[in-house]
């Protein structure tokens, strides 16, 4: 096991939405290992290492509430901002009264999750890569947790739900956890993560131009809660496709 660390997360608002609604959004109870994943990246990402969730912590009672939320059906065209930006006439404007739909959503409100996790080299590095690269990751992992750097806006499933706080901690409060989620609660079959036929290694080689696959395939897993602790890397050996 690699570096590991702690981090205490809160939000007004979360959505880690199930794969089989295909409609409305539909939040699991918890967070996915996945949304944490990608959380944990937008603090500080290299394609030298990825990271592993091992345990969250659920502190606050799961509560749900029903909104109503303005979508947009269509992605901004790489091409056409390609092509604009080489001069050639080719609108990548998303027109949103012509593409807006409104949908229903149950979101998770008021959420606090504590989450151990560390991370593992992949061996992807670049000739400049010193030999003490896993201490240096840890690093700047941990000054930018504690300074509250991020290069994108860290969110909790949803890019509208950012997170409110994150805090570095040395141990998890579990006295704070809520009685509501006493006991060993059976979650079903839950999202792990989704994993990219490409592995997210472009097929090119060339990070600075990549190019990747789309294609991907959703593995779950079954975990359960017990007294407001999810142990992830209990489960990990019995990951489904």
């Amino acid at each position: 096991m690699g570096y590991g660390f702690k981090i205490v997360i809160k939000g007004d608002y979360a959505c880690f939405t199930r794969p089989e609604m295909k409609v409305e959004r539909v939040s699991y109870d918890v967070p996915t290992p996945g949304a944490l994943e990608g959380l944990i990246k937008s603090i500080y990402w290299k394609p030298a290492i990825r990271y592993v969730i091992d345990r969250i912590i659920v502190y606050n009672p799961i509560e749900f509430m029903n909104i109503r939320r303005n979508e947009v059906k269509e992605k901004v065209s790489y091409t056409k901002v390609k092509n604009q930006m080489q001069g050639r006439i080719d609108d990548p404007c998303i027109y949103t009264s012509e593409v807006r739909s409104q949908r229903s959503a149950m979101v998770l409100k008021n959420v606090k999750y504590g989450v151990e996790f560390h991370f593992e080299l992949t061996g992807l590095k670049n000739e400049r890569e010193d030999t003490d690269a896993e201490k240096k990751h840890y690093n700047i992992l941990k000054r930018r947790i504690e300074k509250g750097q991020t290069f994108r806006t860290p969110c909790l499933g949803c890019s509208e739900f950012p997170a409110k706080s994150i805090v570095l901690v040395d141990n998890f409060n579990l006295d704070s956890i809520s009685t509501e989620n006493a006991g060993d609660i059976d979650l079903g079959f839950m999202s792990y993560r989704v994993e990219f036929a490409d592995k997210g290694v472009p097929l090119n080689g060339d990070w600075e131009s990549p190019v990747f696959l789309d294609a991907a395939s959703t593995v779950y897993y079954r975990p359960h809660m017990i007294n407001g602790v999810i142990d992830v890397s209990r489960y990990v050996e019995d990951l489904k496709c």
